[in-house]
């Protein structure tokens, strides 16, 4: 009798060890694309009973097992399955924390209502939910910015990966905090309002960045002369605001009395327009050190500019600038 419990007993380890190196070495997986949301404070049982319930691996016992002999901690978040995987190889996921995350790209010279629409086609919220999430946590930047009425300026163009549910707080601070580091980078430690500000306004007035200290310039130089900034893209902005941009500035759109029209107002707009990116807060940081007032597109299309101190030099550019639109429309 004692020779046969030996035996059933071998035969049971035998049997169990077999069927466990099969879970191990088998790969197992939903029959179609598979999310699965570990949440914080879950334990190792009931989330071995989940990836089974969703058929990610065949036995929760085994996933048990190996826990106990290989130890790690397993990480919250959502994850994805979409083809078949060993045990080993979920549990190795879970252990990395290789959640599932969704790519937005925020480039410079965006605004809050670009970016809105970004983090909407990333599928990552609505921009409803998004701007008014900007406007609701200013405390973000009460440090740097305590007048601002929401994060415009200050949320970094920057490629970012987000988890599917997070919500826009997580989002908003994450680029928040992407400024900050990159702020710092480039010593940019006070007066962030008007740094930015005047940045935003450098960011959407030229792509070339070797350009934009002398951007800068010029915008000083009229501040410093109080004579208003005239900025196509606050014009824009204004617009925007108001939800009656229409692709193009009218002439109704000059003559809009809103504090970001820099036509109708002297001096900074409120607040940024844009976020704007390391080598435009440079530039605002650091203007060049020149006499011009002025400057407009050169129509050559290389998106540098043609600089002018008197208004007669600058009507002559614009004269060769608005040449040069003909002669290229007319090549077409």
């Amino acid at each position: 009798m004692r020779r046969f419990l030996v035996v059933f007993f071998l035969l049971v380890t035998l049997l169990a060890v077999s069927l466990g190196t099969r879970e191990l070495v088998l790969p197992a997986g939903p029959p179609a694309e598979t999310f699965v949301e570990v949440v914080p404070g879950m334990g190792s049982r009931t989330i071995a009973a989940l990836l089974e319930e969703h058929r990610i691996i065949r036995s929760r016992y085994v996933f048990d097992l190996w826990h106990v002999l290989r130890g790690g901690t397993l990480k919250a978040g959502e994850y994805r399955f979409d083809q078949p995987a060993t045990l080993a190889a979920v549990y190795n996921r879970l252990v990395r924390g290789d959640v599932y995350t969704r790519t937005v790209t925020i480039p410079e010279g965006f605004n809050l209502f670009d970016i809105a629409q970004a983090v909407q086609d990333a599928q990552l919220g609505s921009k409803e939910s998004f701007l008014a999430a900007a406007k609701q946590d200013v405390a973000l930047i009460a440090d740097l910015d305590p007048g601002a009425k929401n994060l415009e300026g200050y949320l970094f163009p920057d490629t970012y990966r987000f988890q599917r549910h997070q919500p826009p707080s997580q989002l908003l601070a994450a680029m928040v905090r992407r400024f900050r580091q990159s702020s710092a980078s480039i010593g940019l430690e006070s007066d962030y309002h008007r740094i930015v500000t005047l940045a935003s306004l450098v960011e959407k007035e030229t792509p070339v960045a070797e350009d934009r200290p002398l951007v800068a310039s010029v915008l000083e130089n009229r501040l410093a002369r109080d004579m208003p900034l005239m900025t196509d893209p606050t014009v824009i902005y204004a617009a925007l605001l108001e939800k009656q941009y229409r692709g193009a500035i009218y002439q109704s759109d000059l003559k809009r009395d809103s504090a970001y029209n820099t036509y109708r107002h002297a001096g900074l707009p409120p607040g940024p327009i844009c976020s704007p990116g390391i080598a435009s807060l440079q530039a605002a940081m650091h203007p060049k050190d020149s006499k011009f007032l002025y400057f407009v597109a050169d129509a050559s299309g290389s998106g540098h500019s043609r600089f002018a101190t008197t208004l007669e030099e600058h009507e002559r550019n614009v004269s060769a600038y608005r040449r040069g639109l003909k002669d290229a429309q007319g090549t077409h």
